[in-house]
């Protein structure tokens, strides 16, 4: 009877733990979810298409591929600059660009990319998570069922390409110029026609003359695009794009539709996508701008001063109108211009003031 119970006892148990085996997968057959990501950039283009990327596949590292995300580039499933209605509509889930393209659905959007003598990408990032930024930002896209990210940064940028040398700001006048967002608002001031372009054709465009000059980022994607063919003069510093972001932006119904878990691999693979880019940028500028004029033999300047000074005024002015465009521009500029005031009183002492220090230790 003891060797039956046994065996009974023993046999029961298996069945249960056959019953917990058979029942394992049930644990792990969670819902997945399958997204396209539509973007402004050329398909894999280094720094800004690849930084879709590593954030598409870092999410689905993340979620264990519960949640993967399909990367067009611009054009391929909608037009570059029909991004932001095709996720706000549901085309796709996901859309990854910079802020300041949208500034014709809300002139608040372009705080959010990059504001001309404003926050470094550091100042950005605080700005946007311990700042109050993130949650302006989500109640301004709220009206577009969107759900924002900063996903990436690329740093101080470039002031840009030139086929004439800037020796003060009348050069502008006249000048066709590829810049978006508040700083094109500052060049045409100036007396520059302004071209918003998407990446992809702006080499054709500076290479047929349709434009004259046009900045994009800085030495490592400007080398990638071969601006340096059609081109001579590069000019910095980049004073208008001080710490460009590069927004990821939800669907907020297919946000809203996901488990909490979920939602919270989006928040932390943001911010590890942000900083990735950030690196990179870091990593790669100086020897890609070594490239471009040791190999390339193309002529860098340095803006004069009377011109950084009267684009800093002008920088004023256009900053003030933008603010005053909206409720919505109003609430964030005065938002961002408190962190930055703040920021710089810190930037003083701490970054530039190391910066300083650090010169004397180096030979160069």
């Amino acid at each position: 009877m003891k060797r039956r119970s046994f065996i009974k006892t023993v046999g029961t148990a298996g069945l249960a733990t056959g019953a917990l085996i058979a029942g394992a997968p049930a644990v792990h057959a969670q819902k997945k979810y399958r997204w396209k990501m539509v973007t402004t950039w050329p398909k894999n283009f280094p720094g800004l298409g690849t930084g879709a990327n590593y954030l598409a596949d870092i999410i689905d590292r993340m979620s264990g591929g519960r949640l993967t995300v399909k990367v067009y580039g611009g054009g391929e499933l909608v037009p570059p600059f029909e991004s932001f209605d095709a996720v706000s509509q549901g085309t796709a889930e996901m859309g990854h660009a910079a802020a300041y393209y949208w500034k014709g659905k809300s002139p608040a959007a372009q705080f959010f990319a990059a504001v001309p003598y404003g926050l470094n990408a550091d100042e950005m990032a605080g700005w946007i998570h311990y700042g109050g930024g993130q949650k302006l930002w989500d109640g301004l896209y709220a009206d577009f069922n969107l759900k924002p990210y900063a996903v990436g940064n690329t740093g101080v940028q470039m002031g840009g390409w030139f086929n004439k040398e800037i020796n003060s700001v009348d050069d502008y006048k006249g000048l066709k110029m590829r810049m978006p967002g508040l700083g094109g608002e500052v060049i045409k001031r100036a007396g520059a026609t302004v071209v918003n372009l998407p990446g992809g054709e702006i080499f054709p465009s500076l290479q047929s003359g349709a434009i004259d000059a046009t900045e994009w980022v800085g030495p490592y994607n400007d080398l990638a695009f071969g601006f340096y063919k059609a081109a001579s003069y590069y000019y910095w510093p980049g004073w208008h794009e001080p710490g460009t972001v590069l927004e990821a932006f939800v669907n907020k119904k297919a946000y809203d539709a996901l488990p909490s878990d979920l939602q919270a691999v989006l928040d932390q693979a943001a911010k590890a996508a942000y900083n990735d880019m950030l690196s990179e940028f870091t990593a790669r500028n100086n020897a890609a701008l070594v490239e471009l004029v040791q190999k390339h033999k193309v002529k860098l300047r340095k803006f004069p001063e009377a011109v950084l000074k009267k684009m800093a005024e002008l920088s004023l002015e256009v900053v003030a109108d933008a603010a005053q465009a909206s409720p919505d521009s109003k609430a964030v500029f005065e938002s961002f211009d408190n962190f930055r005031n703040q920021s710089a009183n810190w930037n003083r002492i701490g970054e530039a003031g190391f910066s300083a220090a650090r010169s004397l230790a180096i030979k160069s």
